[in-house]
Formats: structure tokens, sequence, C-alpha cells
């Protein structure tokens, strides 16, 4: 499931729009804290962002070239502000498209489609991923390995995503609990503790002993040396 992230700080807006993008099953997810949009952006790992310019505490452009630093996901701006100078400015900083305010929904989503297909398409299935012989199954929530399948709960299936999409480097627990508050309404660490050595548990009963290494003092890593 493509995950697409809003930075639009005009509610009726951003309502609009998480409601069309869901009829279309993407997961979305605005932005909360305006002034903390790289973090968020960091724990949601979005494929594709839409983005206005004008913004509490910093404008569009400066939270593109934050996200530039780390991410080549696709950015979208959104804005009113559509002429020539800020069409080429938001080009220049980063993004991929523009899309002059007002727009049709149904516009929007065709080129949300057509920017995800481009730069997804060879990447295989958004639902599925894979670490070595081990395969995660978004869709399905379950995790398959040797013949096997383990069915997951919400809260593996989160754990689970990020250590994947992350494979080969340690994620730390607080990016986990952020993934988890997407689902709950509080997770604290005790919480996810609980549900790691639950996890593991599971993971070794289908021979995957010691899948989910603890890296001290940086959290849970799956994938890379040990």
């Amino acid at each position: 499931m493509y995950r697409i992230y809003l930075v639009e700080d005009d509610e009726t807006i951003t309502g609009a729009l998480k409601r069309q993008l869901e009829r279309w099953d993407y997961l979305v997810r605005a932005a909360a804290d305006f002034g903390r949009v790289a973090e968020e952006y960091r724990v949601f790992d979005p494929h594709l962002t839409l983005i206005d310019i004008s913004l509490p505490f910093y404008n569009g452009y400066y939270w593109c070239g934050e996200i530039r630093k780390f991410s080549q996901a696709p950015i979208v701006f959104i804005s009113s502000a559509s002429d020539d100078m800020n069409q080429v400015m938001a080009l220049s900083m980063g993004a991929d498209d523009f899309i002059a305010k007002p727009f049709h929904m149904e516009v929007l989503t065709a080129k949300v489609q057509a920017l995800l297909r481009r730069s997804y398409a060879f990447a295989g299935d958004p639902n599925t991923l894979s670490c070595g012989a081990v395969t995660l199954d978004l869709k399905a929530a379950a995790l398959r390995y040797g013949g096997g399948q383990l069915e997951l709960s919400r809260n593996e299936l989160r754990i689970l995503e990020l250590l994947f999409e992350r494979q080969g480097e340690a994620v730390s627990r607080e990016e986990l609990m952020g993934r988890l508050w997407e689902t709950e309404n509080f997770i604290d660490d005790n919480t996810l503790t609980v549900n790691v050595t639950r996890l593991r548990r599971k993971l070794e009963g289908m021979g995957l002993d010691g899948f989910i290494r603890t890296k001290k003092g940086l959290g849970y890593q799956i994938g890379g040396e040990a």
C-alpha cells in the first residue's frame, strides 16, 4: 500500500484530499506539527508527499529542501501561488510536479497515480517486502518463510513493516513507537517491549531465531551484518 504524506494547513483541503486518496486505497497521513515536518516524514516514510508553499513556521520550499537531504521520494507542490516563478522555484528545490489550486480531485488523483507508477513501476509489488528468504505481505498481514506463514497482529505488522523498509540499519525504539501510534491511541516503551518479545517468540517458532536483533543503544535491526 502506497503511503502519502499531506503537508497542508488548510483543514478543509486536507480532509478532502485524505478522503479522496483513501478511496483509492492509499495510506494517507496529514502533518500534525508544522515545525517538525522532516521528523514526521522520517517516521512515516511516505512514497509521495503533497505539500503547500505557504505553511506555519517554515514554507514548503524549506521542507522540500530538508526532505531532499535524505529522501528522493516524489514531492508534489499544491498551491494557489502558481505563477511561473513559484513553479520554477518548486522544481529547482527538488519537487517532481506542481498542481495549481483550485484543482479537480480527479486530476490530482490521476497525477498522483501517474507519478507513483513512474517512480515505482520497477520496484515490485508495494504490498510485499522481502529480506533474504523472508517475505512480508502487507495486504494479508502475514510473514512467509520456508513454506510456512505467520499471521500478524496489527502492531506486529507495523513493527516488521518499518524494520523491512529500513533493513540493514538500526531503527530506534522512538521511530517504532511513532509507527505504532498510527494505529493506537498511545504506545509506551513497555508496550513496545512486550510486542517485540512476543513477535520474536513467534518468529523463533518458524525457525527465524535472531531475525530481529537488538543493537545496543540504537534500537532493532533485521538484515545486514550481525
